[in-house]
């Protein structure tokens, strides 16, 4: 068999055995009672986790970025502006989609490693009327974490739509839909859901799909969520087969945050992001993104002089840890190491220490243990 390794990369993330469980059992009808009844599960639950006491869930077979398209192309009509709220990467691919679909936008870029203040946000809106708003919560290539609460409310002084992208937020950093009044997030399974790649999940406010209501046709028809509605609604309906394991496995998934409960999930995440930063700090790693903007769920650690980028990684790996490496300009000098999802305290402890052993073999010197010691500090605490 195939050695299991730790994977600590920003998606996807380690998957519970509860959820493998579900994911493994045979494939059932799509009509059948026994997967109606978890995807109505999943899609209730769903909703708890977002805090949205009105609104629509959809679940959807796809990815994320699928999630970003159906989220534009059901809420801009012709002729609409939308404005890009963005910390990096993944801000300017929402403008990419909104190219393709031919719709006018804008993008606010804030300089990686930082994000847009909300009174920035604030003075844009003031220059133009904008029907759309979206703002990454946490971008994966930087690990900046947006404060979207404060983009919510100046995106409501103008009546304007509010859509986050949560992807690698969702799950892990608490998001309030409805006393934000936020009108959509977006989001994925494979990420602080702990649930293999699949699915794209969306939470729309009442407000949101009146919105498509009022369009008399949208530029997509998989992704027309007027298409989904009467099956999220009632999943016995059909309009495209569903991922049956998939989804059953999704419903697990937020079944074991439930179980969690919200507020100490979103406490371990914290906590974890801050004894891994602490650990790996004390060996001699700084981090790209400012502290203002640290994300829970995603650090990008800048190497020390003298430690190589694809030698690091690729030794960390012979210690059955699995990271990513930076993306564009930080490309070989930070990599990404994901901390969300189901990750235990044993696995942070076990990731500091493969560093440990990965930085000695390298030959780079530090005092042995230091960054165990640090995280489990920090742990304990």
């Amino acid at each position: 068999m195939e050695e299991e390794k730790l994977l600590l990369i920003p998606g996807p993330t380690p998957v519970h055995p509860r959820i493998i469980n579900r994911l493994s059992l045979p494939t059932v009808s799509h009509v059948s009672s026994v997967f109606v009844r978890e995807f109505k599960e999943a899609l209730s639950n769903l909703k708890k986790i977002v805090f949205c006491e009105q609104g629509k869930s959809f679940i959807v077979a796809g990815a994320g970025t699928l999630a970003m398209e159906m989220t534009l192309a059901n809420l801009l009509g012709d002729g609409e502006k939308m404005l890009v709220v963005s910390q990096g990467y993944f801000g300017q691919r929402m403008g990419d989609i909104a190219e393709a679909f031919g719709c006018e936008y804008d993008v606010m870029q804030s300089p990686w490693g930082s994000a847009v203040q909300p009174d920035q946000l604030r003075d844009q809106l003031g220059k133009k009327n904008y029907s759309l708003v979206v703002s990454t919560h946490v971008d994966t290539a930087t690990g900046s974490c947006a404060p979207v609460r404060e983009y919510a409310q100046a995106v409501r002084e103008k009546e304007a739509l509010f859509a986050i992208d949560g992807v690698c937020a969702t799950g892990g950093i608490e998001e309030r839909m409805t006393d934000w009044g936020v009108d959509v997030i977006l989001t994925a399974a494979q990420k602080c859901f702990g649930v293999p790649p699949g699915l794209a999940v969306l939470v729309f406010s009442e407000r949101a799909v009146d919105k498509r209501k009022s369009l008399r046709s949208v530029h997509t028809y998989y992704g027309d969520i007027l298409k989904w509605l009467p099956v999220m609604e009632d999943p016995s309906r059909y309009f495209s087969t569903p991922c049956v394991n998939e989804i059953r496995a999704f419903c697990e998934g937020t079944r074991v945050i439930l179980d969690e409960g919200l507020d100490v999930r979103f406490k371990r995440h914290h906590k974890t992001a801050c004894a891994l930063r602490a650990g790996l700090g004390s060996l001699g790693f700084s981090f790209f993104t400012e502290d203002e903007f640290f994300a829970d769920t995603l650090s990008l650690p800048v190497y020390p002089r003298g430690v190589e980028d694809r030698a690091f990684r690729e030794k960390l790996a012979e210690k059955r840890v699995i990271v990513a490496g930076g993306l564009g300009r930080l490309k070989g000098k930070v990599f990404r190491i994901g901390h969300m999802g189901n990750i235990s305290y044993s696995q942070i402890e076990f990731a500091v220490d493969a560093v440990e052993k990965a930085l000695s073999e390298l030959g780079y010197t530090f005092h042995p243990g230091s960054g165990v010691k640090a995280a489990k500090e920090v742990l304990q605490d």
